[in-house]
């Protein structure tokens, strides 16, 4: 089931990516970054008000500041998407922000960071980059 909805979820990325980039279009990037994120604290409060969940736990309990950033780095990919939006393929868009997200997973499971357990580099996963970065060499120049 997780790897359905992992699969699910890469497909719900792609008509994003397709809709905030026609959103900007149609007006400037920032403001549509500005609708998509209210849009979505919106839906997202109806499902905590249908679920009756408290949407302030910081207030039981002090949350690293890191924790926060999630919010931050989901408006700087909304951004960077909707830049790349029109000016390269949506296949392309996709294949190079799985790149960004392989190496930096790597590199973080490596080190153990973010409370993420220690998985050393090996050669397993040199081979899987090449086979991403020759999957976006196809993309994008055949």
């Amino acid at each position: 089931m997780y790897y359905f909805l992992s699969v699910l979820a890469g497909a719900i990325i792609a008509v994003m990516i397709a809709v905030n980039g026609v959103l900007t279009a149609h007006c400037n990037i920032y403001v549509a970054t500005v609708i998509i994120h209210v849009m979505g604290l919106i839906m997202i409060s109806l499902i905590l008000i249908r679920h009756r969940e408290n949407p302030m736990p910081w207030k039981n309990k002090k949350l690293p500041l890191l924790l926060y950033s999630g919010g931050l780095v989901g408006v700087a990919t909304t951004v960077f998407n909707n830049m790349a939006f029109g000016k390269i393929s949506m296949s392309a868009i996709l294949a190079i922000v799985l790149l960004g997200q392989s190496v930096t997973s790597i590199v973080i499971d490596h080190f153990g960071w973010l409370d993420m357990p220690h998985q050393s580099f090996n050669k397993k996963k040199l081979i899987g980059l090449s086979f991403i970065v020759l999957g976006i060499g196809l993309i994008m120049f055949l």
